[in-house]
């Protein structure tokens, strides 16, 4: 796979991308991902990639020529799933968005800024548009970098154990269950017995309930 995220910040990301599973995917060749600078497209002397909004108002908005170079420029090169927008206005992203996603060969990542893009990029570039949470940030690049890590770490190889990612909270509707390690006892709390009993197919059914109990208590709009 390959994911190309287009920003104003590129510097924003560099640590995101620079450790953990995420640096690993990168380096065991499962997983591209190449972030663009917006500012190496714009022809202004300044390398500016924002201006007024028609009609006046309070901020600045993203032009569509810079953006439009970039995408063309990828587009170029190869054919992408999707291009993704991330905006408070997009669809909510879930568990089952990242689980489609992670199918895809190459996808474009906009990050958003200032007071967003101008909308002629949504309409003629844009096939997906996506939100985090009804909150609204600074820019579009920690959203695409959560969504990044929601996708990379479900591709095959990523992560040691691959059914790690498939008993994750959401990826049946429920939450997921409560987990231990050592030490069995700390300061009279003890892990449940049934943990320590070796039994595959009984630790199995307390998981699930345990699941099925937690979700209901804390988000039992999942259950329906």
């Amino acid at each position: 796979m390959r994911i190309d995220i287009l920003t104003c910040l590129p510097r924003l990301l560099d640590s995101f991308f620079g450790h953990s599973i995420l640096q690993r995917a990168q380096q065991g060749g499962f997983v591209e991902v190449v972030v663009h600078d917006l500012r190496d497209y714009s022809l202004d002397k300044h390398r500016r990639v924002d201006d007024y909004a028609f009609g006046g108002g309070a901020g600045m908005v993203m032009s569509i020529e810079p953006i439009a170079r970039c995408i063309r420029a990828l587009q170029a090169e190869r054919t992408y799933d999707e291009v993704i927008y991330v905006t408070p206005d997009g669809e909510q992203f879930n568990q089952r968005t990242a689980n489609r996603l992670s199918l895809a060969q190459n996808l474009i990542i906009l990050c958003g800024h200032y007071k967003g893009v101008d909308e002629r990029v949504r309409e003629i570039f844009v096939t997906k548009e996506i939100s985090v949470g009804d909150y609204v940030l600074s820019g579009g690049e920690l959203p695409a970098a959560i969504i990044s890590d929601a996708i990379i770490r479900l591709l095959p190889g990523v992560l040691n154990d691959e059914t790690s990612a498939l008993t994750d909270s959401f990826q049946d509707d429920l939450l997921a269950p409560p987990v231990y390690t050592r030490p069995a006892e700390f300061e009279g709390h003890t892990v449940p017995e049934i943990l320590l009993s070796g039994h595959e197919a009984k630790i199995n059914e307390w998981r699930f309930e345990k699941a099925l109990e937690r979700t209901r208590q804390r988000r039992p709009d999942l259950l329906p």
